[in-house]
């Protein structure tokens, strides 16, 4: 509650303890929506394109804060980006054909190693058999043999991992990564686009609290935008008036300044007291409460300005 509300309150108060009639009057003031912008991030105020009291429209720019980190963070982000797509590409378009016809042919290779090995183990089995060589010639002979088999089976392994392409879930590994750089490419874009704050209703530029070149904490206020809408009296009734409204009414509010009264309706009021809790007066001092409430007022009530004295009126007895 502002202390302008404050001190309406505590006067219509003192009013009502010098009357033991309740005031027939809501007094208040009159007031418009008032957007609040805020800044994302702990920098320093690089640009102000818009002046105080300036009208603006819907995304107009106010404020730019520095970039600079931002624009490093999403470098990053996207460099990390580009990796994955890489990895992925690879993975789903499979070996070069150079490379494959490199395992091929050494797969030949080693195959002719075999079938020499084979025909020098049989001829050293025959000498060995005719007591010619001994048998520790045979043995190396059959070593030879066996690891040139063993060096065939290697290759044909490493020549059909090469041609039937990477394992299913690797690549839905790759495009999981993928997909969560694309993310964080998307969230780094948001964060630098936030850097620059713009106008999200049209109305009057309120308030630039904070000056180029300094820094603004995150959170903080750097904007303030009176709406361009109708506006509407907000009022304190007397508490022996409020089981009198309901939400919709019709009410008769005059403005400071203008002579002819404007009819508006009620579009809210408060179900509990503005100032001190009923529990704590007596059946006299329960009179004196108030009770907030928004009347809203018809198209011609546009151009008037927000904070001028408004009273309305009452419902009778």
């Amino acid at each position: 509650m502002g202390i302008k509300g404050i001190w309406l309150g505590v006067a219509m108060i003192a009013l009502a303890g010098c009357d033991s009639q309740p005031p027939k009057q809501a007094l208040g003031t009159i007031e418009r929506d008032r957007v609040t912008l805020t800044a994302t991030a702990n920098e320093i105020i690089r640009e102000q394109p818009v002046a105080e009291g300036d009208y603006v429209q819907q995304g107009a720019v106010l404020v730019k804060l520095d970039t600079k980190q931002q624009v490093a963070i999403l470098a990053r982000a996207r460099a990390e980006e580009a990796k994955a797509e890489a990895f992925l590409l690879r993975l789903t378009n499979g070996e070069r054909p150079e490379d494959i016809a490199a395992s091929a042919a050494r797969l030949e290779r080693v195959k002719a190693t075999l079938r020499e090995a084979e025909q020098n183990y049989r001829r050293v089995n025959r000498l060995v058999d005719q007591k010619l060589l001994s048998y520790a010639e045979r043995d190396k002979a059959r070593a030879e043999r066996d690891a040139a088999r063993a060096d065939v089976a290697s290759a044909s392994e490493d020549l059909a991992k090469l041609t039937s392409g990477e394992r299913p879930e690797d690549i839905k590994q790759a495009e999981a990564a993928l997909a969560a750089a694309h993310a964080e490419v998307a969230l780094q874009e948001q964060v630098l686009d936030d850097l620059t704050v713009v106008a999200t209703r049209n109305g009057v530029l309120d308030s630039l609290p904070y000056n180029v070149g300094e820094r603004v904490p995150v959170n903080a206020i750097v904007a303030a935008i009176q709406a361009d809408t109708v506006p509407y009296a907000r009022v304190y009734v007397p508490e022996p008036y409020r089981v009198k409204l309901t939400v919709g009414d019709s009410l008769t509010v005059y403005v400071d300044g203008v002579s002819d009264p404007f009819s508006g309706t009620l579009r809210w009021i408060a179900t509990e007291p503005a100032f001190t809790p009923y529990y704590a007066l007596n059946e006299q001092d329960r009179s004196r409460l108030v009770y907030l409430a928004e009347i809203d007022l018809p198209d011609s009530a546009r151009s008037l300005p927000a904070g001028v004295p408004a009273q309305v009126e009452m419902p009778d007895e």
